[in-house]
């Protein structure tokens, strides 16, 4: 088997630390390249790679997913469900895959899930579905980069060209422009589809950035801003605008929730009120209990890009009591990043997850929204009754904690 030689030659004189981790020849995706690179670092690192080597993905699909593979790693993947949705994209029920290695987690948005589907199912919406990439243009002062800003709606179709030119799936929708000082940051806001769709966008932007150079005043332009929030949270992603923004609520009465809550509606609501002002004293983006959580678990059994937690988990958790003495809870996610093709989304126990819930492949990324969306809310239905009941460190002792014999 041949070592790529460009790569290595830089290496000849090099201390054994400094090492590089071996490509091959074709980046060495093929079984053979694999297992020779993991019994490499093997004998590096003195480690035993045994489950790792363990796997039933083609290393050949691996190709464009990962660098210098050597296997794969291996979560435990819990089923939680049933979940009732009433969706524009997804209705009936559904039983949602999570992979997760935290104990109590799956039990926990199971037992929200019942809830839920015992009081009807839960309502969903998507409002918004885009996604976006904002640069920053350079200017000699101020009023350049006002007059920029002021006319950059005059070139939008010719923008749109050169943008649309590089894929045949994003469409550009608009663009906003922000001045600071004597720059200005331009949100250039797409449909993407059922990808993601983040390197395409990027791509498109790029060469509208370059005609737009070399039609306006700017001096120069950095591709990113930082402003589009992209992979880390900030304020700005409340409004929407990245990813799809969903919004799900169901009533629940008080029956049901003394029965599978151990709590009331004037119980629920009150933890809720207590808990707002703790997120406020802390300053924090939005309010919720556990979103990372059931993202976490959903994003990695369906190959979603795991980094996007960090934006998809800004959001606002509401309860409310009713005058007869109801709680309506609703979960309002403004910047939700899900995809069903593209990026991993079609690689080995990915796509079968999706197909579990009706959701692989092309047309399906709404209807995976919505059930994000519907599994999120009912975790914090059921972690707010874990607050408001006192049952939360039990609840843990009892599922998830000294492999418990359930």
């Amino acid at each position: 088997m041949a070592v790529s030689q460009d790569l290595w030659a830089p290496l000849v004189h090099a201390p054994e630390q400094a090492a590089l981790v071996p490509r091959f020849e074709k980046q060495g995706y093929d079984e053979q390249s694999v297992a020779a690179r993991r019994k490499w670092i093997e004998q590096k690192t003195r480690g035993n790679l045994a489950h790792v080597g363990s796997y039933s993905i083609s290393t050949e699909a691996m190709r464009g997913n990962i660098e210098n593979p050597v296997g794969t790693v291996q979560v435990p993947l819990g089923i939680a469900g049933p979940l009732l949705i009433h969706g524009t994209h997804a209705h009936g029920v559904f039983y949602v895959p999570m992979a997760t290695t935290e104990g109590a987690l799956v039990r926990s948005y199971e037992r929200g899930m019942t809830t839920l589907t015992r009081a009807g199912g839960a309502t969903v919406r998507v409002i918004r579905d885009e996604n976006r990439v904002s640069p920053v243009f350079l200017f000699s002062d101020v009023a350049t980069a006002f007059e920029f800003g002021s006319r950059l709606q005059e070139s939008f179709n010719s923008i749109r060209e050169e943008a649309e030119a590089t894929t045949r799936h994003g469409k550009l929708l608009r663009l906003e422009w922000q001045p600071v000082g004597r720059e200005v940051i331009v949100h250039f806001s797409y449909f993407t589809a059922d990808a993601h769709g983040m390197n395409m966008i990027v791509k498109a932007t790029e060469r509208a950035c370059q005609w737009i150079l070399c039609h306006s005043d700017a001096v120069d332009f950095y591709l990113f801003s930082g402003s589009c929030s992209e992979k880390h949270s900030s304020g700005s992603l409340l409004a929407g605008g990245k990813g799809k923004k969903v919004v799900a609520g169901a009533l629940l009465p008080s029956s049901l929730v003394s029965t599978y809550l151990h709590s009331s509606p004037a119980d629920l609501v009150e933890m809720w009120r207590h808990t707002v002002l703790g997120h406020l004293q802390a300053a924090a983006l939005g309010y919720n209990g556990q979103y990372a959580n059931g993202l976490a678990a959903l994003f990695i059994a369906c190959g979603q890009d795991v980094a996007n937690i960090v934006n998809s988990a800004v959001g606002i958790t509401n309860f409310e009591l009713t005058t007869n003495g109801e709680v309506y809870v609703s979960v309002t996610l403004p910047s939700l990043t899900v995809a069903t093709v593209g990026g991993g989304t079609g690689l080995g126990t990915a796509r079968e997850c999706l197909e579990m819930m009706g959701a692989a492949g092309e047309g399906g990324a709404l209807k995976l929204a919505e059930i994000a969306a519907a599994t999120l809310l009912a975790g914090e239905i059921s972690m707010g009754a874990a607050i408001a009941s006192g049952e939360f460190v039990t609840a843990h002792e009892h599922y998830g904690r000294n492999r418990p014999e359930l």
